[in-house]
């Protein structure tokens, strides 16, 4: 994703690419959130993935669903579909774009100077690249060899995920006991998914089928005859979150800058919005657009929204162990939920919906995502996600035309003349006084707030495009 900004910003990106190919063994994520579904909207390659995939209602609190079909954006919905797939359309997304991949070499080490990163990779060539940003994961060597510290909380809770072939019909679904949540799911081709929770926190290495297969005795009693695995992983609600993003000219997405438990389905979405967050601003500072503080403002607006990812799975986490006292407060949790006013508040929180960046005091609208309107324009119908499908920032002016002069932005930003009739609505605030004009972030999130007059417009257009 962080490729595919950069190379619509114009800037000359590769990726390092550990596997060989494509292919991806196991299925690791399962789909993606509201938010992230209008993230690849902006790009205009939502589609893509929608046609994959299975439109459903995903968000979820400890498995308490959170139904948000009343949530005002197209995409009121999540999508159910594997990470394989994801990644694969990605790909063919980036391709297109002729950023290059790397395949079957990894990093490993670099040396940071005042003008660039000389990157080391496994079959002893090196790279001398502007910025490196490690999207290595949870283990990221990027990370380590910044030095960056990786604070947080040890795991408590050991899962087994694999994907067998099996002997004998198992218990479909899913269960809750003692020892922990487990399942058994039909996946594609034929093969069975098992998760499974360990009795014992610490294993280490890489699991086994004997592993998989004792942990099922444990809880079962039997282990179904399971065979042929094509995948075996361990996963734990380890929380841990990067100190830093960034250290000079390296920086740190995804998971390699925060890891939790998967329950709520969070994490690939999360590192997908870092990207896109990160993206245009590291392209800005790469063509001297910007000044490197730009790249201060990624941390600022991101670290926060990780951070709260890892308080709530740890919180799902706890409402997911067994026990009667367990038990009572989740049917607490459930009746909270099924009201409207807490439902809207943790499903927006879940689908990554109600963001909102701290860009200081003023309209409700400042810091937070912009909604997809039908907008009416001088040439005809326009949605607002079709202004960023090239990842450019947008000045949309919804008052008189020529009430704004941007000439010494007007290589950089947009300026869209446009009418909109309806109300103006957010997820959980409602809705919002609809506003004169609205500066609009190639991330789709809103940096200022027209009231009418041109009043601060200068100071944010030079804040975060440049200075004319």
């Amino acid at each position: 994703m962080l490729a595919g900004e950069l190379a619509l910003a114009g800037v000359d990106a590769a990726i390092v690419e550990r596997r060989t190919s494509q292919d991806l063994i196991g299925s690791r994520a399962g789909g993606l959130h509201s938010r992230t579904i209008e993230v690849l909207d902006q790009r205009g390659i939502a589609d893509r993935f929608l046609s994959q995939g299975q439109v459903a209602q995903v968000a979820g609190f400890a498995w308490i669903r959170l139904d948000i079909s009343d949530f005002p954006t197209r995409h009121n919905y999540g999508l159910g579909l594997w990470q394989n797939h994801i990644e694969r359309i990605l790909a063919g997304w980036v391709s297109e774009l002729a950023v290059p991949i790397y395949r079957g070499r990894e990093v490993t080490g670099f040396a940071q100077d005042e003008t660039g990163v000389d990157v080391e990779l496994s079959d002893g060539q090196s790279v001398r690249a502007a910025y490196l940003v490690g999207c290595d994961g949870g283990r990221s060597l990027i990370r380590k060899a910044a030095g960056i510290e990786f604070p947080g909380w040890d795991p408590t809770t050991s899962c087994l995920i694999a994907q067998v072939e099996i002997g004998q019909e198992p218990l479909w679904g899913t269960r809750r006991d003692g020892i922990g949540v487990h399942a058994f799911s039909r996946l594609e081709d034929g093969l069975v998914g098992v998760l499974v929770t360990e009795q014992h926190v610490g294993n280490t290495g890489e699991p086994t089928l004997r592993d998989l297969s004792e942990a099922l005795i444990a809880v079962y009693g039997t282990d179904y005859g399971i065979h042929s695995p094509t995948s075996i992983s361990r996963f734990t609600d380890m929380t841990r979150q990067a100190a830093s993003y960034r250290d000079r000219r390296v920086l740190l997405a995804g998971d390699a800058a925060h890891v939790h438990f998967p329950v709520g389905g969070q994490g690939l979405n999360i590192g997908v919005q870092d990207a896109v967050n990160l993206g245009w601003k590291l392209a800005q500072v790469v063509k001297e657009t910007s000044p490197e503080s730009l790249l201060d403002t990624y941390y600022a607006e991101r670290h926060p929204v990780a951070a709260r990812v890892l308080r709530n799975t740890m919180a799902q986490t706890a409402l997911l162990s067994a026990g009667d006292r367990i038990e009572a407060l989740r049917d607490t949790m459930s009746e909270l939920l099924s009201m409207d006013e807490p439902r809207k508040r943790i499903a927006a929180m879940m689908s990554g919906l109600d963001i909102h960046y701290d860009l200081g005091e003023g309209h409700p609208l400042l810091g937070r995502r912009m909604p997809d309107l039908d907008l009416v324009t001088a040439n005809g119908p326009l949605r607002v996600f079709t202004l960023l499908h090239n990842a450019r920032p947008v000045l949309l002016n919804l008052g008189e035309s020529g009430g704004f002069d941007i000439t010494p932005w007007a290589d950089r930003v947009q300026l869209i003349t446009a009418k909109y009739a309806g109300n103006w609505e957010l997820p959980v605030l409602g809705r919002v006084a609809a506003p004169a004009a609205v500066l609009i972030r190639p991330d789709g999130y809103i940096a200022w707030v027209g009231d009418g007059t041109a009043t601060g417009l200068r100071d944010a257009l030079t804040t975060w495009f440049g200075s004319p």
